[in-house]
């Protein structure tokens, strides 16, 4: 499902008629867990999950090209975890 798709999808469950409402929703929901996350806070949605950063150190690697050894350098990712709720309705 792509970002077009989630919009139509959201519009027809929740009885919306405006898709740009909807849209500017989701970008603001982006822009908060982006800027959460930058402060180094977690964002838990209940029933969903919890989205936090994980730092990664500085680590050795090779280029697989030439065989050369280099550095990585250290940097933060985001991580998402799923919820209980979510992971059983799965199943």
């Amino acid at each position: 499902m792509n970002k077009a798709e989630l919009i139509t999808a959201l519009q027809n469950h929740s009885g919306l008629a405006n898709k740009k409402d909807i849209e500017a929703v989701l970008e603001s929901l982006a822009a908060v867990i982006t800027e959460t996350l930058k402060a180094g806070d977690e964002v838990t949605l209940i029933g969903l999950g919890k989205f936090s950063a994980q730092a990664k150190p500085e680590r050795q690697g090779r280029n697989p090209k030439t065989g050369e050894a280099l550095t990585i350098s250290a940097s933060n990712a985001a991580k998402f975890t799923v919820a209980k709720a979510l992971k059983d309705a799965l199943n």
